[in-house]
């Protein structure tokens, strides 16, 4: 029976762009934590001014909807990294140990293959708030093409990330499914 998985992160050797993509995962990481911690000073400040101060928030609640957004994506890629997403192992563990590694390198092709075409429509989405001039249609009114960054950002970090742990596969870096040695 398959427990907790004893791998903690994604392996990388010593091959050099396994480790430059694990170094911007983990950057990627460190500035989704800190979105997280600003937007969390934000909704403090804001429920100070509200209800101690009595005063009026203008931009605070937007902010802080932007930052827990762009946390979201720009997170994903260290989530990868750390193997956090969901993962049901159930089925690898059943298949034989070549079958699973071709399985693995498929799930991986098709997971950049969708995360790609995230990727393309949100660099256009992007794109179409910078060059038209989009902005917020609240008092506050910041330009979209800021928050609307980390779409592109968030989805390019996070299919580098699935690009290397493919190469690790197949480079046999890292076991299929990231699954201990034993049942890989």
């Amino acid at each position: 029976m398959a427990g907790q998985s004893s791998v903690a992160v994604a392996r990388t050797g010593n091959n050099p762009f396994l480790k430059a993509v694990a170094a911007l995962s983990t950057l990627a990481g460190w500035i989704s934590a800190a979105m997280i911690v600003a937007a969390v000073i934000l909704t403090c400040q804001m429920i100070f001014v509200r209800f101690v101060l009595n005063g009026s928030t203008v931009w605070q609640t937007e902010a802080v909807i932007y930052l827990a957004v762009g946390a979201t994506l720009i997170g994903l890629p260290y989530v990868q990294y750390l193997r956090g997403h969901v993962n049901v192992d159930l089925i690898p563990l059943m298949m034989p140990k070549g079958l699973r590694r071709v399985a693995a390198m498929f799930t991986l092709s098709i997971s950049i293959a969708i995360i790609g075409v995230m990727l393309f429509y949100g660099f256009e989405y992007w794109h179409f708030a910078w060059e038209r001039g989009w902005r917020s249609d609240t008092v506050w009114g910041p330009k979209l093409w800021v928050p609307y960054l980390v779409l592109p950002v968030g989805f390019g970090l996070l299919m580098l990330q699935l690009i290397a742990d493919l190469v690790a596969v197949v480079l046999r870096i890292d076991t299929p499914f990231s699954l201990p040695e034993e049942d890989a």
